[in-house]
């Protein structure tokens, strides 16, 4: 029997297998017919298929994904859906029309064409759908879908145009994956389009390397939850290759997810927040091969990311004590900040040339000051331990009240990790992270890229009203008096979720 990842997207005739029944099932069918109506406005055809992938919340594991420590997400109920119609063969204009249902993304027009080059210094919307549809991929510079299905020996004729229509309901900005969400759905969707389906590890791995065109070097967390997840539970995703297993959380708790108001402006930030980090940790790790014995340009050809040296770092802790890799970290690695000439006299080499394939961390030595590798290797080293620790508590004889405890005090240790040594976090997200804990959260943290965007928090089951109301209270009604939020649109920016299920497809 096929594992769950190893299976197509589930393909449905009706929305309750994935939203179920009652008033979410209702909104849902509500959004779907608005979909197909507004379609129908814009392009004067309905749509042939749908396609679905839901947001995320990290539980615990930030920024460890893309130095190949495994991380432990669930999927949320807001999601992506895609309404798209594939132009037949006759049709003589060639073109990918994209709309959103808020009104506020002004349509994009493409050509159809898979040579096309994406001007990513232009950030537009529109962009993450052609990512999607059109992957750079290691194999030549013809891109795209077309490039996956040619690889993968399905003949799908030449490039025809495509009328697409998005509605979101993931906030943007937010740390919940809203890009992951619109890339996945919208590949999917075209897969659907074309009549063909993927298994679910293959189609995370091809969504992942198509959002880092977009120019964030994204590890494969967002789009790995947003595939694979199935209702009810939590997923401890690995890595290398991808795979999920699944995490039943326990019974008496709930994670609550409130918006800090602060948007994280990932991809626009990147060469000073996300990618930085992705060169920090990638010089922490070539510096402690070398400490621990490596020849610098081995180092260099060899080592990418952190859990590359995490054997060499245990070999060295084991003779000292505990097998921390942490240790090997304190012991070569300055807590002072490194400037670049340092590094260099270690290396060997000028950075610009152990970075020369990769023009965003290129950008990153450009935009940096200096490094600070003790910080950054220390939190991916403690924060993979807390993930399978948290996997650990789940799985204990505890008792339920123990185990929330547990998971709590983990979350609370990954948010101090990701604040002091990880520097991902902003002064709005302390004050809810705070304001949280205040108000009886087991635990509370950041969650997704940082400088903005959500916090997640454990809360007993039983308080969980009371606790929303008072969050709204406390933290959102200055705002809400300040003209920053809506009152109305409050549901939006705090609520609770249960474990959702994965991306789907909806044929109608």
């Amino acid at each position: 029997m096929a594992k769950h990842e190893e299976l197509p997207i589930p393909v449905f005739s009706s929305l309750e297998p994935v939203y179920g029944e009652g008033s979410q099932a209702e909104e849902a069918e509500l959004r779907f017919n608005n979909l197909k109506t507004k379609f129908v406005q814009v392009f004067g055809h309905p749509p042939h298929v749908f396609a679905r992938a839901p947001g995320r919340v990290n539980l615990i594991g930030e920024h460890i994904d893309y130095e190949g420590y495994s991380v432990l997400p669930m999927a949320i109920r807001q999601d992506t859906i895609v309404a798209i119609r594939r132009h037949h063969e006759g049709e003589t204009e060639k073109v990918l029309r994209i709309a959103n249902v808020d009104e506020k993304y002004a349509m994009c027009s493409y050509p159809a064409d898979p040579d096309q080059e994406i001007n990513l210094k232009d950030h537009k919307w529109g962009h993450y759908f052609i990512c999607g549809f059109y992957k750079a991929s290691v194999f030549s510079r013809y891109k795209g879908y077309y490039e996956y299905a040619k690889l993968k020996g399905v003949d799908i004729g030449s490039p025809v145009g495509l009328d697409v229509l998005v509605d979101g309901t993931v906030p943007t900005g937010s740390g919940l994956s809203s890009s992951a969400a619109f890339v996945c759905a919208s590949t999917i969707a075209v897969m659907a389009a074309f009549k063909v389906n993927f298994p679910k590890t293959e189609i995370a791995q091809l969504t992942c390397e198509c959002e880092r065109h977009i120019g964030t070097q994204s590890g494969g967390m967002d789009q790995a939850i947003s595939v694979m997840a199935k209702s009810g539970f939590a997923e401890l995703i690995d890595f290398n290759p991808i795979c999920a297993t699944d995490v039943q959380l326990p019974a008496g708790g709930t994670f609550v997810i409130s918006h800090s108001l602060a948007e994280s402006q990932k991809a626009v930030t990147a060469a000073t927040n996300y990618n930085n980090r992705v060169v920090e940790c990638r010089l922490a790790a070539i510096l402690l091969g070398i400490k621990l014995g490596m020849k610098p340009e081995d180092a260099i050809s060899n080592v990418k990311t952190l859990s590359d040296v995490e054997g060499l770092c245990i070999s060295f802790a084991s003779n000292r004590g505990p097998s921390d890799p942490v240790l090997a970290v304190k012991e070569f690695l300055k807590e002072e900040p490194y400037m670049a000439e340092e590094i260099e006299i270690v290396i060997g080499e000028k950075l610009p040339s152990v970075f020369g394939d990769s023009p965003t961390s290129l950008d990153v030595l450009k935009a940096a000051k200096h490094f600070k590798l003790h910080q950054r290797a220390s939190h991916v080293y403690s924060e993979a331990k807390r993930v399978h620790a948290f996997k650990d508590t789940v799985a204990s004889e505890l008792s339920e009240e123990d185990k929330l405890k547990k998971l709590g005090d983990l979350m609370n240790e990954s948010h101090y990790s990701c604040s002091v040594l990880y520097e991902c976090s902003c002064p709005e997200l302390e004050e809810l992270v705070n304001t949280c804990r205040e108000l009886g959260a087991l635990g509370a943290r950041l969650t997704g890229a940082g400088w903005g965007g959500c916090a997640v928090s454990l809360v007993k089951e039983s308080i969980v009203p009371q606790f929303i109301l008072n969050l709204k209270e406390r933290f959102y009604q200055s705002r809400i008096d300040k003209g920053i939020i809506n009152k109305n649109d409050l549901g939006l920016y705090v609520f609770a979720s249960k474990p959702s299920s994965g991306a789907a497809i909806f044929k109608f």
